[in-house]
């Protein structure tokens, strides 16, 4: 099977630098005397806060302390994450997402700090879906992009400029040659559950957000932005647009927990020593990979960096193309892929 095939590719990827842990195992000695902060920049229920929920829960287990997911949406995940990134580095103060959109925040002129000033510890690669409401009559991608050549003002509902799905529907855009009316919400769900009332017409969020309304048919799914198809348990599989947009591709869009630089040596160690024993293979995470449609794929350390870039690059250079950076991606460490 072709997920099958992309899982086995992605897994050897991320096996290549399992060995780099950026802080010697021996000063894993961190036991928290206290709650941890676990800042989730988006609206509840979101891509990254159901997620960021099974992590938590799972990484309690170990750390034998209580982690408390805190919602904080606006400004394309900004807003929370500066408060991460600003929060006394006692170790105490986490943050999560994509890091894609962590890796973009410094061009964009939002947060002064690059993907390279976190400590990345990433367990899925999500997948945004172009899906329509059931009462539009496109059946299949083609027949989109070819109304949207003639009807720009078609509703396309995502979580606001930079999140994975107005990214993809970015990249629809450019490589499709069609235009569209963007209508934002402050986490993946919302955007979803306003394609699924009527309110939009389209949304392009991740297959994770979708998973439920594309089962229960109030979401019809057209096509994975990405040059693989999606298998999603109790639906079946969609295919790539790549079907309909020739040379169409797409990097990994993987998310995480991110530490900010600077905390005390021994909370990043004992956080790699958990997610080496405990979160690679952790059956929690790709069971929820398997029944919403992500790619199980933990990394930490220099792997993480390296799995993560392409998709930062590629994210960076898009918004810098569509005239939404404050600065070239370029001049703040982020080469043109």
């Amino acid at each position: 099977m072709k997920k099958r095939q992309t899982l086995k590719c992605l897994v050897a990827a991320i096996g290549l630098g399992l060995g780099l842990a950026s802080v010697a195992q021996a000063q894993a000695t961190w036991k928290p005397n206290k709650p941890i902060n676990l800042i989730v920049p988006w609206a509840a229920g979101g891509s990254t806060d159901q997620v960021s929920r099974i992590a938590a829960a799972e990484l309690e287990k170990v750390l034998g302390q209580k982690i408390v997911v805190v919602n904080q949406p606006g400004a394309a995940g900004s807003i929370g994450t500066k408060n991460a990134w600003e929060a006394p580095r006692d170790g105490y103060t986490w943050t999560a997402g994509a890091a894609q959109d962590l890796g973009a925040y410094q061009s964009l002129g939002m947060l002064n700090a690059s993907i390279k000033d976190w400590h990345l510890f990433l367990h899925v690669a999500n997948i945004p879906v172009i899906s329509v409401n059931p009462g539009t009559p496109y059946q299949n991608a083609k027949q989109l992009l070819d109304a949207m050549k003639t009807k720009p003002d078609l509703k396309v509902a995502t979580a606001g400029v930079t999140s994975g799905g107005h990214n993809a529907m970015e990249a629809i855009s450019q490589a499709a040659g069609v235009k569209y009316r963007h209508v934002t919400y402050d986490g993946g769900n919302p955007a979803v559950v306003a394609t699924v009332s009527g309110e939009t017409d389209i949304t392009t969020q991740l297959a994770v957000e979708q998973a439920e309304m594309i089962r229960g048919k109030r979401l019809r799914p057209l096509a994975t932005v990405s040059d693989k198809p999606l298998e999603i348990e109790g639906f079946g599989v969609i295919e790539p647009i790549s079907k309909t947009i020739p040379g169409f591709k797409a990097p990994a869009n993987f998310f995480g927990i991110f530490i900010p630089k600077g905390v005390p040596a021994e909370v990043v160690a004992t956080v790699e020593k958990v997610w080496a024993d405990h979160m690679m293979q952790n059956e929690a995470i790709k069971k929820y990979a398997v029944n919403r449609g992500a790619f199980f794929g933990p990394s930490y350390g220099e792997a993480a960096q390296t799995n993560a870039f392409p998709a930062v690059q590629a994210n960076a250079w898009l918004l810098h193309s569509g005239g939404k950076t404050k600065v070239a991606p370029d001049t703040v460490g982020i080469p043109k892929p």
